[in-house]
């Protein structure tokens, strides 16, 4: 399904034959809302099921345009997927090819994810380069050093990445790998294709997110040998084959976050269910920086109580510390704070393109390179926007949420990347927002 689609702009400025979101703000919200399982784990781990020659179940699996997407390149790997509301099932025990389609492949990143359990499954892969948000270079050198240290050969021609195993089998074999950055996909790549490698794997400066653990459970829930996952140390002792499983997603943090701050810059008191607080430390630290107060329920609910929003500083961080994930959203926050706020983006070189869109709505943001300061408002105003990225178009939402008059929200196959019915989501808080066509 391809939703970038042709269009032009009427004279408002509004595109036209490609759905919009139209925001009346100022409407306060109240209420629950329900996390949806998370995309970057559930990516990863639909990939995963390749090293299993049987059929596994994954559940919480959210309906977003990139799970489609991965869907898509599995059945062109030859996988037999069915699914039931949050339930996918996938049969992955006759593998037809070894190659994704570029077409798929070049609007997902993701997509290389296939890489390593092809690999570790078959001996051989071969996968275009990948594609995506527009955020930065975000280069697969990292995995493609780690499939090298497996024992791998692997080269790049004509865009597209070719692995293979030459002797042995067929078969990786266990090796010391340390990461110069610890990158998610690195270490996820790594650690599948680990999982029936010949010896023991150790993955040094390994990164520590929590859809690594995710991915770590589940390949655990297969048979594998995995330990130290969600520390900076993986150590992964091969098993020779890998059986079914049935298997959960974690909830999405970052759609959590992204609801939590919708609260905040709204003065609205939301109830979030289904989510893992400690997921959200750095983002309810710095919440609770700025003037709101989070209750932790249970192990599966938290709310949040708004306060008056203060200025602040923000880092983004490799996990533990704050994401990059979340850096729009909050800038969009900080734009009505009380106070100048400074943000830094360590993560991802090109991810301010939000700052000039924010302005169209009266923010006062700076932009140089990957820093911003953000200059306090009293209020934004509702006017066109268009999404520069997924997190970007996050941000416009809650920004028109808060803004005065009527915002139009462009560019939303964005936005249905990484976000499952936020639109509805938010109505049922109260928002004023509805999806729409102009013509």
């Amino acid at each position: 399904m391809n939703l970038a689609l042709e269009h032009t702009t009427n004279q408002s400025g509004q595109v036209q034959d490609q759905p919009v979101l139209e925001i009346h703000g100022r409407a306060s919200l109240r209420g629950e809302v329900k996390i949806s399982g998370a995309k970057n784990s559930a990516l990863a781990i639909m990939a995963a099921t390749l090293l299993c020659p049987e059929y596994c179940r994954l559940r919480n699996i959210p309906n977003l345009v990139d799970i489609d997407r991965m869907a898509q390149i599995l059945q062109s790997l030859g996988v037999k997927l069915a699914r039931s509301g949050d339930l996918l099932d996938l049969n992955t025990s006759n593998l037809a090819q070894l190659k994704a389609p570029y077409e798929i492949v070049s609007q997902l990143r993701a997509s290389f994810f296939v890489t390593g359990p092809l690999l570790a499954r078959l001996g051989l892969a071969k996968i275009p380069l990948p594609g995506g948000c527009a955020i930065g270079a975000r280069p697969v050198d990292l995995h493609i050093k780690g499939l090298q240290a497996l024992g791998a050969e692997v080269y790049i021609e004509h865009g597209v990445v070719s692995a293979a195993v030459k002797g042995r089998g067929g078969k990786l074999t266990g090796a010391k790998v340390y990461l110069d950055y610890p990158s998610v996909g690195a270490t996820e790549t790594i650690m599948m294709a680990a999982t029936t490698a010949v010896g023991e794997t150790r993955v040094e400066n390994a990164a520590r997110e929590p859809e690594i653990v995710d991915l770590a459970n589940f390949c655990r829930s297969m048979g594998a040998k995995i330990r130290g996952d969600g520390t900076n140390t993986i150590i992964i002792d091969g098993v020779n084959s890998l059986h079914s499983t049935d298997y959960p997603i974690i909830p999405d943090r970052i759609e959590a976050g992204t609801f939590l701050v919708a609260g905040a810059i709204t003065q609205s008191e939301i109830t979030l269910d289904g989510v893992v607080p400690e997921h959200l430390t750095a983002v309810i630290a710095k919440l609770e920086e700025i003037g709101s107060r989070i209750i932790i329920e249970d192990t599966r609910r938290l709310r949040i109580l708004p306060g008056q929003v203060l200025a602040t500083n923000i880092e983004t961080l490799p996990y533990p510390g704050f994401p990059t994930d979340i850096q729009a959203q909050f800038m969009a926050l900080l734009s009505i704070a009380q106070g100048n706020s400074a943000i830094t983006e360590t993560v991802f070189e090109n991810r301010m393109g939000h700052g000039a869109e924010l302005n169209r709505m009266g923010a006062d943001i700076r932009n140089k390179s990957n820093y911003a300061l953000v200059r306090g408002v009293p209020r934004l105003c509702g006017a066109p926007v268009m999404s520069t990225d997924l997190r970007a178009s996050a941000a416009l939402v809650l920004a028109g949420l808060a803004a005065e008059g009527t915002t139009i929200v462009q560019g939303l196959h964005h936005l249905d990347r990484g976000y499952e019915n936020i639109e509805g989501k938010l109505r049922q808080l109260g928002a004023n927002i509805e999806r729409v066509t102009f013509h």
